[in-house]
């Protein structure tokens, strides 16, 4: 086996860590491999994590990248704490001439059905203020945190401002500060969460509550592409294994079947050379496609949200 990382100017493999590469016919994992000969880490290449992962379980199928890769010494720079506003810079905001915070202020109290606290004003200006979102994006975060809160505990109940600024704080990061970033980060949790419940269909699970890492499998596998078919698949090929479901031996099925270009049922019939027999029986009928209900209802509340803040501008202005 070749040194995986070999420091110096001249970078060399061995002839076997070539055969190695050639058999494993992927550019991506070709590339990866001399990303970590010539650096010791992958933070060099601009890959989706999806990407990264699918070459680097290629590469270690082959024993050319070790199990855990060197962390980069990189000191994260520290997010700046919002300031502590004071009860004057409340007043002196709601009080501003031409700001839409007060307007933005009384929908929110609408939307939540109570009069904001004090702390609540505070954690509400500084979305506006600190984070600087504006403020039809930080509707459609309340409107959203509603949704959430609702379908966890059932109708009516609304989430607390903190909670609304944590959710905020995450947005903020994610780089969703316009309207458009907003519909679109929305659109996919929602996509996402009616994806969560066709899989678990597939999985003979019970609907339930996924907790974060089987959600994380799921979007990597949508993100891949797979039809329902292939999952089933996979998922059958995991139990025919396993004697029951085991979540990341099977994410190792679809990895290897996404590092090979397989994504549909037929492609891996006709491509993947597992001897690993499939049972009988392996190709259940899909489920039902998701209702479009969430997605009408999302789309009208987005128009209200536009049509809301040209009014919240013109009474500002």
């Amino acid at each position: 086996m070749s040194q995986t990382f070999l420091p110096g100017e001249v970078l060399a493999i061995t002839a076997q860590a070539a055969d190695r590469l050639l058999k494993l016919d992927s550019g991506d994992a070709a590339l990866l491999y001399l990303q970590l000969l010539r650096h010791g880490e992958a933070n060099g290449l601009k890959w989706t994590e999806t990407r990264l992962q699918s070459a680097l379980d290629q590469l270690r199928a082959q024993g050319l990248a070790p199990r855990e890769l060197p962390v980069p010494a990189e000191v994260p720079v520290p997010e700046e704490p919002p300031p502590d506003y004071s009860t004057e810079d409340i007043t002196q905001a709601l009080a501003e001439q031409g700001s839409i915070f007060p307007a933005l202020v009384e929908e929110v109290e609408r939307r939540l059905g109570k009069r904001l606290s004090a702390a609540d004003l505070k954690s509400l200006y500084t979305l506006y203020d600190h984070l600087a979102l504006p403020a039809e994006v930080i509707l459609m975060l309340v409107g959203w945190c509603i949704e959430v809160q609702e379908r966890k505990y059932g109708p009516g109940r609304r989430p607390f401002l903190s909670q609304i600024k944590k959710e905020g704080f995450i947005w903020a990061r994610q780089g969703i500060d316009t309207m458009e970033r907003a519909e679109e980060h929305i659109q996919k949790l929602t996509r996402l969460r009616s994806r969560e419940s066709e899989v678990l269909r597939l999985l003979d699970i019970s609907p339930r509550p996924l907790v974060q890492r089987e959600k994380d499998y799921i979007a990597a596998w949508d993100e891949m592409g797979f039809d329902n078919e292939a999952i089933r698949m996979a998922y059958e090929r995991t139990v025919l294994k396993k004697q029951s479901m085991d979540w990341s031996y099977m994410n190792g099925i679809l990895r290897r079947w996404h590092g090979k270009g397989l994504h549909t049922a037929a492609a891996v019939r006709a491509g993947d050379r597992d001897p690993r027999p499939v049972q009988a029986g392996g190709a259940q009928k899909a489920p039902p496609p998701p209702d479009s209900g969430q997605e009408q209802r999302a789309r009208e509340d987005m128009e209200r949200m536009r049509r809301l803040m040209e009014q919240m501008k013109q009474e500002g202005s």
